[in-house]
């Protein structure tokens, strides 16, 4: 083996064993938080988020912006939030998108959060997918629709979310059965456009 090739190897068998720690400092935060030990979440992510890990990211906009183990903080949850959310995160998108919505730590913003829920709705994230059929039916951000409103529904509905699945009914009350057809085979036909990664 050539001094380049051993290189190469070496290289990578150095970033596996990052990522096998990185993974594992992750899990033990989970578990942490999982029992509701948020100062040990805290420890296990803050580092890993600030290397750029986009999970860890992600459940620090979570706790900040539940103050669990901080002090209740939108602007932190949003900054938190977006560093994961431009990594491709769709968790991390999804939640910035209801920042937007909501108006937390932000102005609220429809058409902003409608691009974040539509990015992480387009990766396959239920909860996403049930913001953009409900932005859809209400007009938020975006020009009503009730076939989108009823075809995002149907695919979070899929993944057994129940605010989709009771939206499913009252959408059907408001559309025709050629609708309702037209907007399942749109539904069934869909397919993710998968993970986004950061350039």
């Amino acid at each position: 083996m050539g001094l380049p090739a051993f290189l190469l190897r070496l290289s990578m068998m150095l970033w596996l064993c990052w990522v096998g720690a990185a993974w594992a400092g992750y899990e033990e935060g989970e578990e942490a938080y999982l029992q509701e030990d948020f100062a040990t979440a805290l420890t296990e992510w803050r580092p890993l988020a600030e290397e750029g890990n986009a999970e860890a990211q992600n459940m620090l906009g979570y706790m900040y912006r539940y103050g669990q183990g901080v002090s209740q903080d939108f602007e932190q949850a949003r900054l938190w939030y977006r560093r994961a959310a431009d990594l491709g995160n769709a968790r991390a998108q999804n939640n910035l998108g209801a920042m937007y919505r909501q108006g937390l730590g932000v102005p609220q913003d429809y058409q902003e959060a409608f691009r974040w829920f539509l990015r992480a709705a387009e990766q396959g994230n239920g909860g996403a997918q049930n913001h953009v059929g409900l932005m859809y039916y209400k007009g938020e951000g975006v020009q009503p629709d009730l076939m989108q409103a009823y075809m995002w529904a149907y695919l979070a509905a899929q993944q057994g979310l129940d605010p989709s699945i009771q939206a499913l009914d009252l959408l059907s009350q408001e559309m025709t059965a050629a609708q309702i057809n037209e907007a399942t085979d749109l539904a069934r036909k869909w397919k993710p456009k998968g993970e986004e990664f950061a350039l």
